[in-house]
């Protein structure tokens, strides 16, 4: 157990943490020269398209440091906001993290971030200083960064690079040198604790753990502690490249375990694996259910393919443990799912591995976020509100609270102005400003969370050339003045546009959604009313206007009334049909709403 090292990587988003893991397996010989390939850990096609790690990936590699044999267990993290919750499961099962910093572009909000949630964990951090070989770098400047933060020696920080694979051994050695070996009773009844899981269609479930306590066997009879189900070990083993049985795992050791399961909800991340017949008798604590920041309804294109839905649902859900839904179903799309997503970026990456991963085209509606409603009638019960559709009639209620936000934006002092004004516009409070540098400011805004979900992240971009970087944490619910915004289409509501606003913007946000529809939506034999009304009252109209067939063209000559005549009766027919006609909504007109102010 003494040459066991577990660890993780912990960084902002693109400061290199595939490619120094890479050169990790390179340099310890896990792969050959044939397996070889850029992001090696990311092995799903939307990962390496984007360039960014979405799920976490476990590895083990062996290494032979002073004539000694060590095992390293590898768990490489993603970087941006929206997985922090699979970052807060890597950490959970490792002693030690890889902080690793861009030379280029310093400390950034993830940064900070995931730092402080690897120190709530007690684990061994070792700073890395990336990309030193770009003309771009100031290592200088960025290790005095690191050293203010951690407050350790300016000789702590490892110069290295991912590319040329400069300082990896170096990483090697301080993993093996700093980072504490696991502590675990081998003689204690089995405990091991579930980091993640993955659905492989021909064999089922395969579990990922670390053994905190015993060990575990082939064929042994284990028991999950929070669903209280067991099951038989068929295959266990560690993850190098590929998977490689093995009869028995120890204490501090990461493995895989396969036992036939088939239903995606028996397994629960984070859950402890014991022996069935000696079971260990206290949980692994500190483990938390994931809470989801935006809700948003998925509707299948066909209304036939519900149940095909429900079960691509499932298996998704099993890969990535933070997504929640529940079944809903809406006047205007049928039968769907209402969804609990971390954030925007997550929503984007779900909807896309529906389509590729499942072949399955969907309909997302307007993201919103969960408020608390309380009514007239009991003052203290409280009303979820996932959905505008559930909001109570404005007669009934007392007040709405909405959950806000405590967001730290790091930028270049050039930006502050720029954005400072966006956060305002998002009815942000400024709460604090450091200078971290003379060039570099951090800024600490209290806003709510539903400001947020539409467009800030891409403005934020825009405002500072690329250079902001964004984290957010939840602070609690505030009472606001929220209305609830109906689209009536030809005098029909559709619910699945509807959406939850403050008072202050819902006109001008009701009038925007009304002009961007007018675009949209193909126009009819009849004229199409586009209203947005909040109870009873319009905010704003737009007309469709009807395609007009000349019922006049015949009349050459003669009396006006005549043509009066041909007139009317078209607009008879007209208003007949306007009566029972039914108004098509394309699919661009849902995902329009999300991009306002293009």
């Amino acid at each position: 157990m003494k040459n066991i090292r577990n660890f993780c990587i912990i960084a902002h988003i693109d400061h290199g943490k595939s490619t120094l893991a890479d050169r990790l397996l390179d340099f310890t010989g896990s792969v050959t020269e044939r397996e070889k390939q850029d992001q090696l850990l990311d092995n799903m096609d939307l990962e390496r398209e984007r360039g960014i790690t979405i799920k976490s990936h476990a590895i083990q590699m062996d290494y032979v440091y002073e004539g000694e044999e060590y095992t390293l267990n590898l768990i490489d993290t993603p970087g941006h906001v929206d997985f922090s919750y699979e970052v807060s499961r890597s950490i959970a099962a490792c002693e030690g993290a890889l902080l690793i910093v861009d030379a280029a572009q310093s400390i950034q909000a993830q940064t900070i971030s995931n730092l402080y949630l690897a120190l709530e964990n007690d684990l061994e951090i070792i700073p890395v200083l990336n990309k030193v070989d770009l003309p771009s770098a100031n290592p200088e400047e960025v290790t005095d960064d690191i050293v203010d933060l951690l407050g350790c020696d300016p000789e702590d920080v490892i110069p290295a690079s991912g590319k040329t694979g400069f300082g990896v051994d170096n990483i090697l050695k301080a993993i093996i040198e700093r980072v504490p070996a696991p502590q675990g009773d081998p003689n204690a009844p089995l405990k091991a604790l579930i980091f993640d899981s993955v659905y492989n269609s021909y064999r089922g479930v395969e579990t990922y753990f670390r053994v905190i306590d015993g060990s575990i066997k082939k064929n042994q009879q284990i028991k999950f502690m929070a669903t209280a189900k067991q099951y038989g070990a068929d295959e266990i083993g560690t993850l190098k490249l590929s998977q490689v049985v093995k009869k028995e795992i120890k204490t501090g050791d990461v493995g895989y375990l396969i036992t036939g399961i088939k239903a995606a909800k028996e397994v629960k991340v984070g859950d402890t694996i014991t022996d069935f017949a000696n079971p260990t008798a206290k949980r692994i604590e500190g483990f938390e259910d994931v809470k989801p920041m935006v809700f948003a309804g998925i509707y299948p294109v066909d209304t036939e393919d519900y149940e095909e839905l429900r079960n691509s649902m499932e298996k998704l859900q099993l890969n990535d443990a933070s997504l929640v839904f529940q079944p809903e179903s809406s006047a205007a799309l049928g039968f769907g799912f209402r969804c609990g997503f971390l954030g925007m970026l997550h929503m984007e990456i779900i909807q896309e591995r529906l389509e590729r991963e499942f072949d399955m085209t969907v309909i997302t509606t307007v993201p919103n976020v969960s408020y608390h409603a309380y009514t007239n009638k009991e003052p203290d019960e409280v009303i979820i509100v996932n959905n505008p559709s559930d909001l109570p009639d404005p007669s009934k209620l007392s007040r709405v609270e909405e959950p806000y936000i405590k967001a730290s934006i790091i930028t270049k002092a050039d930006f502050v102005g720029q954005v400072m004004s966006l956060c305002i516009d998002k009815r942000g409070q400024i709460v604090n400003q450091t200078y971290l540098t003379p060039e570099r400011v951090e800024l600490i805004f209290e806003m709510p969370l539903a400001e947020i979900v539409f467009d800030f992240y891409d403005r934020l971009k825009t405002v500072s050339k690329g250079y902001a970087s964004f984290d957010y944490h939840p602070i609690g619910m505030k009472e606001s003045k929220l209305v609830r915004v109906d689209m009536l289409l030809n005098g029909n509501s559709v619910d699945a546009l509807s959406a939850l606003l403050h008072a202050d913007n819902a006109y001008s946000v009701g009038k925007r959604i009304c002009e961007k529809l007018k675009e949209l939506i193909p126009r009819q034999q009849f004229d199409i009313p586009i209203q947005a009304a909040i109870g009873a009252k319009i905010i704003a109209r737009e007309t469709v206007k009807a395609l007009r067939k000349d019922v006049t063209a015949k009349c050459y000559g003669g009396d006006i009334s005549r043509k009066r005549k041909l007139l009317e009766k078209q607009k008879k027919g007209k208003k007949r049909m306007r009566q029972v006609g039914n108004v098509e909504i394309p699919q661009q007109a849902f995902m329009a709403v999300l991009k306002l102010n293009d």
